[in-house]
């Protein structure tokens, strides 16, 4: 009996250890294939999304772009960070990094023992290899499993990085409270350091004493826990030798002062918009791409043009009345017609992010602001006629197109420069009809305008398009008469530059004749007579400008003669092209406008003389 007790139980034990062994092996098994299989998968996450940053022509921060998780990034080399900063963080965090391979074992026991004793998962015994695993691979949730897959991902990670390398996307992935990752924007937005090596004691004190408890640990907590943990973190670098106990001392003494920032208002959120969708087209990748991959997109903008703009927009009184459930919206674009550069843009009265941006849509009908670019400009470079040129002013019928003028009356003959100074709208079909309209849309295409074959009408000798167009590309045009006939393409993007200070993109400056000199010398002389004499008199400045207003009307039964759809003035003074454009979303019978295009024109005097205050 005693004999097969025995043995019953050696036989047990036997199966027990068999059993322990295969679960042993089952584990080793899992933690070696489970981590190498997550990182050869998602292998994308050990390179880190970084806030890219967009810039002015001056150099002026205009928006450091949020990651997805809403926060920010800004990564650093190893070498850019002062030694005792990496040190600090060694000492709080991980003491062992360099003499393990991804385990703490001894951290690992001392956590379980506490645990144990607690009855309760509250230390991790994480080394810095696991927490990095444990941020780029896996939740936060506390579980054994959960604890054994981040073992199992910082072996392979171990394997597969240098420490140098671990330690590094560590130290730029680690989260810093306050929407900011890394100890680089961390730096910036708790002590406006941007070079991480000026930061003294106290300040890298500081930092190392964050990941702990990022939301009440970081140094513009008021609750005095973030000072006493930096104290502690203090003593931590004293005892291991890395600074003297007067350092120790003095840090302690010092006050955390938050950095003096200026929070202006955002400006130039259409803008922004425009020259990343810009920028994607450049360079091929892709907004989110550029938005995450740490570049800096340098543009045009001019910031006091663009403050200037945005604040004109911000005066109601600038604006027709607003309709019965909609507010009149307006788009204004402005460009150096010297470069091609655009120097500020707003798509709309209230621009936001990712708003619909109307200063580069095409889908506004822009009335007799299109008459230079389709009517007169092809007739002068055409060598048959001159701004004195005698035309027909009568009623005429071109099939079932049967123009008007707009108040009625015909002068039997008038020049070409009366005719577009006051807007008569017979001469201008006439014109078009004699010059062909084949000759017409290729002049308009010399000037960035490429009307589709559904405009192969005599329409659009009034600026009646079949898809219409955006004050971007109507600036573009009325630019060429600005530079003598030379075409520089609008743009918005000078350089893009990737997180390491490589160029990725540059604007390539071309330029091109599109017309005669001679076409653009007397195109400007009939557009000032516009502004000086004619239908643009709102638009004068303290300089010369040339310009041209339009209207279109709203042709609905039961409503006013007067309702108006659009209204436009595109001018130019020897700086700066512009376009204004005035409107309803979607005008209807209960949102339409009766003021006129004088309107458009007095907004672009407005937002012009701030603009070119101090420009010679």
């Amino acid at each position: 009996m005693v004999k097969r007790k025995l043995l019953r139980s050696l036989y047990f034990a036997f199966d027990l250890a068999v059993m322990s062994a295969v679960l042993v092996l089952a584990g080793l098994f899992y933690v070696h294939e489970y981590g190498e299989t997550v990182v050869d998968r998602h292998s994308e996450n050990l390179v880190l999304q970084e806030s890219s940053i967009v810039v002015a022509a001056d150099g002026t921060v205009l928006r450091r772009i949020p990651l997805p998780e809403s926060g920010y990034r800004m990564t650093a080399e190893l070498e850019e960070m002062p030694e005792l900063l990496v040190d600090a963080f060694l000492a709080v965090e991980d003491r062992r990094f360099y003499s393990h391979h991804g385990l703490d074992y001894k951290g690992i026991a001392r956590a379980f023992l506490n645990n144990t004793l607690q009855m309760q998962l509250s230390e991790g015994g994480s080394s810095i290899t696991q927490q990095l695993a444990r941020n780029l691979f896996l939740n936060r949730d506390k579980n054994m499993l959960r604890k054994l897959n981040e073992a199992s991902i910082a072996l392979a990670l171990e394997k597969r990085l240098s420490k140098h390398d671990i330690l590094q996307l560590y130290l730029n992935q680690i989260y810093m409270g306050e929407g900011q990752y890394g100890v680089k924007a961390a730096a910036e937005h708790y002590f406006g350091v941007t070079q991480l090596k000026e930061l003294n004691i106290m300040q890298i004190a500081a930092l190392a004493a964050i990941p702990k408890g990022p939301s009440i640990y970081n140094p513009a907590d008021n609750s005095g826990l973030s000072v006493k943990r930096r104290e502690l973190v203090l003593s931590m670098m004293w005892k291991q030798g890395l600074i003297t106990h007067e350092e120790m001392k003095a840090a302690v003494k010092e006050k955390y002062q938050p950095p003096s920032i200026v929070r202006e208002r955002l400006v130039g959120a259409s803008y922004i918009d425009a020259a990343l969708t810009e920028a994607s087209q450049r360079t091929g990748k892709s907004k989110k791409d550029l938005q995450t991959g740490g570049y800096t997109i340098v543009t045009g903008m001019n910031t006091a043009a663009q403050k200037a703009l945005e604040e004109s927009f911000l005066n109601p009184d600038l604006f027709p009345p607003d309709g019965k459930d909609q507010q009149v919206e307006a788009a204004m674009v402005m460009m150096d017609h010297r470069t091609g550069e655009v120097v500020a843009l707003t798509g709309g009265r209230n621009p936001s992010t990712g708003n619909l941006n109307r200063a580069v849509v095409d889908a506004r009908q822009p009335g007799s602001a299109f008459k230079p670019i389709i009517d007169y400009g092809p007739a002068l470079e055409s060598g048959l006629y001159t701004p004195d040129s005698i035309l027909p002013d009568r009623k005429a019928a071109y099939g079932s197109y049967k123009p008007e003028n707009l108040n009625g009356v015909y002068r039997g003959q008038t020049t070409m420069r009366i005719a577009l100074q006051q807007s008569i709208n017979a001469p201008a079909v006439w014109l078009l009809k004699q010059v062909g309209i084949s000759k017409a849309r290729g002049f308009a295409a010399k000037l960035g305008i490429d009307l589709p074959k559904e405009d192969n009408n005599l329409s659009i000798a009034l600026g009646g398009l079949h898809t219409g167009v955006s004050p971007l590309k109507m600036a573009q045009a009325y630019s060429v008469f600005a530079s003598g006939g030379v075409f520089r393409e609008a743009h918005m993007v000078r350089q893009v530059i990737d997180h390491k200070g490589h160029v990725l993109y540059t604007y390539n400056a071309g330029q091109r004749q599109a017309i005669s000199p001679l076409t653009a010398e007397r195109m400007t002389g009939m557009l000032r007579s516009v502004v000086d004499e004619g239908t643009g008199k709102k638009a004068r400045l303290n300089r010369p400008v040339a310009g041209k207003t339009g209207t279109t009307q709203l042709d609905l039964p039961g409503i006013s003669s007067k309702a108006n759809r659009d209204l436009w003035f595109v001018g130019y003074t020897p700086e700066w092209t512009a376009a204004v454009w005035m409107g309803f979303d979607r005008t209807d019978k209960d949102n339409f406008m009766t003021a006129g295009s004088g309107m458009a024109a007095a907004l672009f005097s407005t937002v012009m003389s701030k603009a070119l205050e101090g420009q010679r």
